[in-house]
């Protein structure tokens, strides 16, 4: 069975993890956000790809979420007595090798989609991974600091640097709109039997994707194959701003309302939800969607396995 998925950050990287439990990774192509992509210490850092490609390989820090086990951050702390621009994010030792070995391949004229299917090789991971495009598309966060100031920040300034402490009053995704989808990203999902739509932050993660021509009408056109899992379980995240981030799209911060927003834009049809949001079923249903619950709380691989079964089960039944 062939699947596609469409994915970004800590909570796609665990989904996926339990995905792979159940179904074989080589019939799996995730497209991954990059609207977060930066450049650190003159390399080329790619957070969501990273992400999801450590949890699939197993490399992945579960305590943390991010970056990879047993890591160590020596070199970063050297940078902050430095007091180098950059130092604030925080580059793990072993993820540094990541780093240098993707801007190494990119110097030398590799894209982005050549650079990741090389990394995930080295990992030894068997999904096909690809990056949404291979043009830079920026998430830039319009905020209003404590002081009443107004700011223009690059997503990891406002969620990492500045710990998501301001106020924010809008979010764009500069060079989305001249962009084109990597490489097979539109064929994998025109091709796939079931499409999953990760439990990932919807303005953060999953409209930076979106926002590249082609794959909002690429999704429409599957939307009976298209299911997803809500970010938001009892009206909050599990991790992350996304709470944040959606009234500034004018979206209720619940499960019914991400629903809303993906289905208002013809995207999905079918919708997961925690067993803890059951009142919201009717909502979600009335939205003419499958919706199915379960406990969606991720927290190891049998757990993320059972989440991704119904997911999966969900999106193929839109087919039948």
């Amino acid at each position: 069975m062939k699947i596609a998925a469409v994915a970004g950050g800590v909570g796609a990287g665990k989904f996926l993890r339990g995905l792979i439990q159940i179904v074989s990774p080589t019939e799996l192509t995730v497209i991954v956000n990059t609207g977060d992509d930066m450049e650190v210490h003159g390399l080329h850092v790619s957070p969501d790809l990273d992400s999801v490609t450590y949890w699939l390989a197993g490399v992945a820090d579960r305590e943390r979420g991010w970056g990879r086990a047993d890591e160590t951050f020596r070199a970063t702390e050297q940078l902050r007595e430095f007091h180098a621009d950059g130092s604030w994010f925080g580059i793990g030792d072993l993820d540094l090798a990541t780093h240098l070995f993707r801007t190494r391949l990119m110097a030398a004229g590799e894209r982005l989609t050549g650079a990741t299917a090389a990394i995930a090789e080295r990992f030894g991971v068997e999904a096909r991974l690809l990056p949404m495009t291979d043009y830079p598309v920026t998430t830039r966060v319009d905020a209003v600091d404590q002081a009443g100031d107004t700011l223009d920040l690059h997503f990891q300034e406002y969620w990492v640097k500045r710990g998501a402490r301001d106020d924010v009053k809008g979010v764009r995704f500069v060079g989305a709109a001249t962009a084109s989808p990597a490489p097979g990203a539109l064929e994998a999902i025109a091709s796939a039997e079931a499409i999953l739509l990760c439990p990932s932050n919807p303005i953060a993660s999953i409209d930076p994707i979106l926002a590249v021509p082609g794959f909002a009408a690429a999704l429409a056109a599957r939307r009976e194959r298209v299911a997803g899992v809500s970010p938001i379980v009892g009206g909050a995240p599990l991790r992350g701003m996304a709470d944040k981030l959606l009234p500034t799209a004018g979206v209720e911060v619940s499960a019914a309302g991400v629903a809303a927003y993906y289905a208002g834009r013809g995207l999905i049809g079918g919708w997961v939800i925690d067993e803890t949001d059951t009142a919201l079923e009717p909502r979600i249903e009335a939205l003419g969607l499958r919706t199915l619950m379960t406990d969606t709380i991720m927290v190891d691989d049998e757990a993320a396995a059972r989440v991704a079964r119904v997911a999966l089960a969900l999106a193929v039944a839109g087919g039948s």
